[in-house]
């Protein structure tokens, strides 16, 4: 809280069933407030829009002290909006019972189950050419709302991009998102800036979030990987950006009910 830092933060959840695909999302969220029974952090968002978490859920938060990586269990204690001029939506969490230090050979979140989304993400030759890839996936995550078996899109749609690289989906700002790229793959964002990415979201989301992606700033972290900051972009296809949030929001919203069968 001195330091201005925040807290990262992911739905819990127990083990997947055998051979389920899990994809769990992080959350980057600024600390606000802490009280002896509350720690108070901003609602996290997905491109502008608070997302829902219930009373009682149950979270994995994180946070980082120099080189150092902490985390605990907490859970939602409710949510509200502040007062002032400019108002905030804000989460009240409640006060953990004991704090573990991460191990560096772990992921961040693997102690406590959770699986970060392998990201695709191809050079972009040409921007234009998502119109087409972004309205199939458009359509597919329409079939899907409605009940339906969506159609995977065919290879013909893809964009004009160059040879993929992989990424791991480090967490999920206002805007965009932070990717984690090993040092034998991270060449290509030197290269590159505009990237067309896809991220899965797991069992139960058979429809891929895809969109176009910048890279804003990058740095190179203890154990050589390179982690990138990225920027969502919609400058062709505008309408692409509500899906996308729709999409986030249906994961948050089918994860939880599993959590909270009674939600």
């Amino acid at each position: 809280m001195e330091k201005g830092g925040g807290l990262e933060l992911a739905i819990a959840r127990s083990a997947p069933e055998s051979g389920e695909h899990q994809a769990d999302l992080v959350w980057r969220t600024k600390l606000t407030q802490l009280g002896d029974d509350f720690i108070e952090v901003e609602r996290p968002q997905a491109l502008g829009k608070g997302i829902d978490l219930q009373s009682g859920v149950a979270v994995v938060a994180a946070f980082v002290i120099g080189q150092n990586r902490f985390t605990f269990d907490t859970s939602v204690l409710g949510s509200m909006r502040s007062s002032g001029a400019r108002p905030m939506e804000l989460l009240r969490l409640s006060v953990p019972q004991a704090i573990e230090r991460c191990q560096r050979r772990f992921d961040r979140f693997d102690l406590q189950g959770l699986k970060l989304p392998t990201v695709t993400l191809w050079p972009l030759l040409d921007p234009k050419s998502v119109i087409p890839a972004e309205r199939a996936n458009e359509l597919a995550f329409e079939a899907l709302q409605k009940g339906e078996q969506p159609l995977a899109p065919t290879e013909s749609l893809m964009p004009q991009v160059g040879p993929p690289i992989n990424a791991t989906l480090m967490n999920i700002g206002g805007g965009g998102v932070g990717l984690r790229v090993a040092p034998a793959e991270a060449g290509a964002l030197s290269r590159h800036r505009v990237f067309w990415m896809k991220v899965p979201l797991g069992e139960g989301d058979p429809v891929p979030l895809v969109t176009t992606a910048k890279v804003v700033h990058t740095h190179i972290d203890s154990t050589q990987n390179t982690y990138a900051g990225v920027s969502f972009d919609f400058s062709f296809n505008p309408g692409h950006q509500g899906v996308v949030t729709a999409q986030i929001t249906r994961h948050v919203q089918r994860v939880q009910a599993k959590q909270l069968p009674h939600s």
